[in-house]
């Protein structure tokens, strides 16, 4: 197999959501509400336990019997996807009932982001060798902004995202347009990502896969630098 062009999923992979403590404080902070420490705290484990944040901890406790189909198909539509999120982080209760729309608005900044430390040198290595590089993501709103404020931008070919499509992985028409858009057969094709279920999908196309850990960005400096040797 020759690699042609690498797809990147994007929470997990290429960057990490900030921490839900902090998620939280920043919200708090920008919308001129306060919690006592401890309370801050539980309020943050809480949120955390229940799924709140996207691209944070899946939701240890079961999702409510109201919320599961939503939750089932949260990535198909900007619409869902909010309404899933806000709908899990109304089971926290909080000072104001504006705050979980705001915390839904907080995760779509770029400020909210970080890339994995060796994102940038894997991504411009790989268009240097002249591979053609995709992001295909789960996700319900437009996370080029983020790229572009992190300077990853340059580097991609094309964003396929769940949203605009109406298809999430793990179906593999999603990952098909992203191969159609960057003109590169699924069989040379490489998808990186850290969900063996959605991202695994690929497979079926015909792509080689390859996983990394969902970790924070602080461990794992270098999770991404395999992909260069996979795609020699």
């Amino acid at each position: 197999m020759t690699i042609k062009g690498v797809l990147f999923d994007f929470s997990g992979t290429l960057f990490r959501v900030e921490p839900t403590e902090a998620w939280l404080r920043a919200v708090l902070a920008e919308t001129g509400h306060t919690l006592p420490e401890r309370e801050l705290a539980q309020k943050a484990r809480d949120l955390e336990s229940a799924g709140a944040l996207p691209g944070g901890a899946h939701p240890v406790r079961p999702v409510p019997a109201h919320l599961a189909a939503p939750w089932e198909v949260r990535d198909r539509s900007a619409e869902e996807h909010r309404a899933a999120f806000t709908g899990l982080s109304r089971q926290v209760p909080l000072p104001d009932p504006r705050l979980h729309d705001a915390l839904y608005d907080r995760h779509m900044r770029p400020a909210a982001w970080k890339p994995y430390p060796d994102a940038a040198e894997v991504l411009g290595a790989l268009r240097e060798r002249g591979l053609a590089v995709g992001v295909v993501s789960n996700i319900g709103w437009d996370l080029r902004p983020v790229f572009r404020e992190h300077g990853l931008d340059p580097y991609v070919g094309t964003y396929v995202l769940s949203y605009e499509h109406g298809i999430q992985k793990p179906d593999p028409r999603l990952f098909a347009i992203a191969c159609a858009e960057l003109g590169v057969a699924p069989a040379d094709a490489l998808m990186v990502g850290d969900d063996r279920r959605a991202d695994g999908g690929a497979a079926a196309l015909g792509c080689a896969v390859h996983f990394v850990d969902h970790l924070p960005v602080a461990d794992r400096p270098d999770g991404l630098r395999p992909v260069l040797d996979l795609a020699d």
